[in-house]
């Protein structure tokens, strides 16, 4: 808690989209650094499900800001809300998780965070704690607290009805809830994604209705997968997953783009202001190359992981199966019995599990990520025959050996 506010907001504004309002939050922090008693802050998950990936540790990672700045950091765990489901974002009603469900998730989600939070500075809480407590009475009271109006100023709630789809009412209660968990932690300041605006900025009016401060509200882009479009989802299958074995977490941070490398520095990284700043200058004069500025990347995010140790050995792999054009000695396997003369080579493709589907593997082979025994192939409708070993590769990281039996 040494740093002077001036500081202090240097490291809390670095990769943020917004903060609300800015003047309260400093005088908050010069109100801390007087009285010596750190601020709260708040940020919340639902554990929906089991394992969460880079996209969601760019809360983590600013919440692991504020413990070195000497805050007091608050995970909380929405074991309540998230039987409910967030309706933000989606264009019909969430189907609701069992309590098992979400129990099971929380669990993971509690091992999952402490590779980067400091578990001895981090407060572990559940919502049921409260919401479970309240009755009938107290929920009606809290609806009550808003309008149906006011509800609909959501983009979501708003297109879903203008377009006559169905909000169910739980689900215009999520707001509130979330809202009333700043209430019960008496939160200084709430963390969320850009797409969680309104839900946080109901809990600073809700804290009002308290006779509370209102919380500063600070919101943070939602991270690109590695499409470099749309933001990182398993369903988009574009995502690091933090529990992906080094070797995976490493090639695919290989595998952006150099602007989104930047950014992952920026939102990822226990890099410095100043050392990010050097990065940025030498990837543009071309000081720094920006294969050498990924491999450090990929060091740092499989060391949090997966150790030190790890990291080396996976850049070593990505090394040798990569810039040396090698397969892997432990690429899957797949042996076939002579079913005909030929197959295609888009259907051989997704039999050996290298795409998903036949079309994804004629669409790969049109787009030119497709290699035979490490020769490109283009012809969509390729034919192999059926004898003998094939080495098949889709991009950089996808190889399956594929043996017919004679």
């Amino acid at each position: 808690m040494r740093m002077t506010v001036a500081e202090q907001m240097a490291i809390i504004k670095r990769g943020t989209v917004e903060i609300l309002v800015e003047k309260e939050l400093e005088e908050k922090l010069a109100k801390s650094l007087q009285s010596g008693v750190p601020l709260r802050i708040k940020a919340g998950f639902d554990p929906t499900a089991p394992d969460l990936h880079l996209g969601h540790t760019v809360l983590l990672q600013k919440m692991r800001q504020f413990q070195q700045l000497g805050h007091e950091v608050c995970f909380l765990i929405g074991d309540f809300t998230g039987m409910i489901g967030d309706p933000t974002g989606k264009s019909e009603t969430r189907k609701a998780l069992t309590r098992d469900d979400v129990l099971r998730n929380a669990e993971t989600y509690k091992e999952q965070v402490f590779k980067i939070l400091d578990p001895h500075k981090t407060k572990v809480v559940f919502n049921s704690e409260w919401l479970a407590a309240m009755g009938a009475t107290d929920m009606i009271s809290l609806a009550a607290k808003y309008t149906v109006a006011r509800m609909l100023e959501r983009d979501d709630f708003g297109k879903r009805y203008a377009n006559q789809m169905p909000i169910s009412i739980h689900e215009f209660l999520y707001p509130l809830i979330q809202g009333y968990d700043s209430v019960a932690m008496k939160a200084d300041v709430e963390l969320g994604g850009t797409d969680q605006k309104f839900n946080l900025l109901v809990g600073r009016e809700l804290q009002r209705e308290w006779g509370q401060t209102p919380q500063s509200v600070i919101t943070m882009p939602l991270l690109e997968g590695l499409d470099g479009v749309n933001k990182m989802s398993k369903s988009l299958n574009n995502y690091i997953g933090i529990n992906d074995p080094a070797d995976e977490i490493f090639g695919k941070i290989m595998s952006v783009s150099d602007h989104l490398m930047v950014r992952y520095y920026e939102l990822l990284s226990d890099m410095s202001l100043a050392e990010l700043a050097g990065l940025i200058s030498g990837l543009k004069d071309g000081s720094i190359h920006p294969m050498d500025a990924k491999k450090k990347l990929g060091r740092e995010i499989v060391t949090r992981y997966h150790g030190a140790e790890a990291a080396e050995a996976a850049e070593e792999h990505f090394i040798s199966r990569f810039r040396d054009n090698q397969p892997p000695d432990d690429m899957p396997e797949l042996v076939l019995p002579v079913e005909g003369d030929t197959v295609l080579l888009y259907k051989l493709l997704a039999a050996a599990g290298v795409v998903p589907s036949n079309s994804e593997g004629r669409r790969a082979i049109k787009q030119g990520g497709v290699k035979v025994d490490g020769e490109k192939v283009s012809d969509e409708n390729l034919e192999l025959r059926c004898t003998g070993e094939y080495v098949l590769q889709v991009g950089k990281r996808r190889f399956a050996k594929v043996t017919y039996l004679a």
